[in-house]
């Protein structure tokens, strides 16, 4: 008797998950705080980036990755009331958005 595993080649790559520990404006959307996963796609460094709740996408902006190794955080600029997102880093790289300005700017 023959049997036949079917092991998969690739492993399915997780979604990284981020904690926005407070609102943060993202385009013309608000982002409340909680707890999130990104959806990163494009070969970088310029890629697209999701955020999502459970299987929601909640905001999406344009970034340019940045290899770098640092603890996971958010980074953000003052705006009016609520705090604009300039950039999210994992453990391995730093999502800059494109649209944020950059010191000297």
């Amino acid at each position: 008797m023959l049997v036949l595993l079917t092991i998969p080649a690739f492993a399915a790559k997780k979604d990284p998950s981020i904690n926005i520990p407070m609102d943060v404006q993202v385009g013309s959307t608000l982002v409340h705080a909680g707890d999130y996963t990104l959806s990163i796609t494009g070969t970088g460094p310029d890629v697209q980036v999701t955020i999502n709740r459970g299987s929601k996408a909640v905001a999406s902006f344009s970034a340019t990755e940045i290899q770098s190794k640092g603890l996971t955080g958010i980074s953000a600029l003052p705006s009016g009331k609520v705090p604009t997102l300039a950039g999210i880093q994992l453990h391995d790289v730093n999502l800059v958005l494109q649209s944020a300005p950059h010191s000297g700017q």
